[in-house]
């Protein structure tokens, strides 16, 4: 008779079908081509909310992690293959660029080592983002505004001003942003009645430029008020908020004192400066596509010596310009005189982003939409002080009466 032990062996030994092979089972590990697949989803997923591709976004981190991201597939040719059956939406189709510059290198993973961030080299979990921080720093350091009584009349008087017509809500921007103006915040109006700036926000490779910072006094419609940083309020607004434009009648008020206060009363003639019309002569389609463009501008030098380097410069659209019409100005303010003229215009300025030599974007604020005729009659309606009476017709190209 077998005994216990033998007939065991004896089943063990006699499993062609390996039934009774029990191994040790673990869940795999990601692959590097899972990895690289999962990255690039959430590029797409970026592209199917916003509808265009990742940009070097420097007030959004997250964003600019995706355009690094896509930036180095777009470097790897290998990559690039692997994923050409998720590439849905034509993200890959671009021109192999050269590697010039540090980030260049850390893109382009030839051999996944970074893994693309699929396994969250990037990711901080437990670290805010500008988005959040401004967030927080926008709500958070709300109190109830002791003396709303000084403000509560005004911030009728703009709701008012909205209905009617008189003020309108555009586009909010950085060059905006400034004290005596109001704005609008996921739908609360908000006055940014002072800032007092203490301390500048460095410059980095990634495009962000020098600009102040410090804390405000911000002051809301439902009766509070804020001292949050000049930079968080620029970041809430920039994510959810609009400009309100000034009332007609303060834009009036305005060009007449400054017109008045344009002549300085000398006892010789000394010259001033000049005023001048450049026309772009920029290859870029999206400039060169625009009918009558114009900057109007103001030099102490000779026009020629201010416009010599133009090409290198983004106020001049980093192209070289002709030289229009200029004035040789006397016994005037040209600063003055410069800033009627884009009052005048203001509502056919130009809006684009240019970026400098460095990748900096830069907006151009004195390139404007109007015949070059309308731009010199203008100017010499300025000369003469008949210009307080009238307005330029934007969607007519005249000037008309007030």
């Amino acid at each position: 008779m077998k005994t216990k032990e033998e007939i065991l062996k004896e089943i063990f030994e006699n499993d062609p079908l390996g039934l009774l092979d029990i191994k040790s089972q673990k869940s795999a590990a990601r692959t590097a081509g899972e990895r690289l697949a999962a990255s690039f989803d959430e590029v797409n997923l970026f592209f199917e909310k916003n509808n265009r591709e990742p940009k070097p976004n420097p007030s959004n981190i997250s964003e600019y992690q995706l355009y690094s991201r896509l930036k180095g597939i777009r470097e790897n040719e290998e990559k690039k293959q692997d994923l050409a059956p998720q590439d849905k939406y034509g993200l890959l189709t671009t021109k192999k660029k050269e590697i010039k510059s540090l980030d260049d290198i850390l893109n382009d993973d030839t051999f996944d080592i970074l893994g693309n961030d699929s396994e969250g080299l990037f990711t901080f979990n437990h670290t805010p983002t500008d988005a959040e921080r401004a967030k927080v720093d926008f709500v958070a350091r709300r109190k109830k505004c002791k003396d709303f009584d000084k403000y509560e009349l005004m911030f009728k008087q703009v709701q008012a001003d909205l209905a009617s017509g008189k003020r309108k809500l555009v586009e909010f921007s950085y060059e905006s942003l400034s004290k005596g103006n109001f704005y609008i915040h996921n739908g609360i109006l908000l006055f940014l009645k002072d800032v007092n700036f203490d301390k500048t926000i460095k410059t980095f490779k990634s495009g962000m430029r020098n600009r102040d910072d410090g804390r405000t006094v911000t002051i809301f419609e439902n009766g509070t008020e804020s001292n949050m940083m000049f930079q968080s309020l620029y970041k809430a607004l920039q994510s959810n908020g609009q400009m309100v434009t000034q009332s007609s009648e303060q834009v009036n008020e305005e060009f007449i004192v400054n017109f008045n206060d344009i002549t300085e009363i000398t006892e010789d003639d000394k010259e001033r400066g000049y005023i001048y019309i450049l026309k772009s002569l920029s290859q870029n389609e999206e400039i060169t596509s625009i009918k009558n463009l114009y900057k109007i501008g103001y030099s102490s030098t000779s026009v020629e010596e201010r416009i010599k380097n133009a090409e290198n410069e983004a106020t001049y659209l980093m192209a070289a310009v002709k030289l229009e019409s200029s004035w040789l100005c006397y016994n005037m303010n040209p600063q003055k005189f410069e800033k009627l003229i884009h009052q005048f215009f203001g509502n056919s300025c130009l809006d684009i982003e240019i970026n400098d030599s460095k990748g900096i974007p830069h907006r151009p604020r004195e390139w404007f939409i109007a015949p070059l005729k309308i731009i010199e009659e203008a100017i010499s309606m300025i000369i003469d002080g008949r210009v307080v009476n009238y307005r330029y017709d934007k969607e007519n190209e005249i000037i008309i009466k007030r």
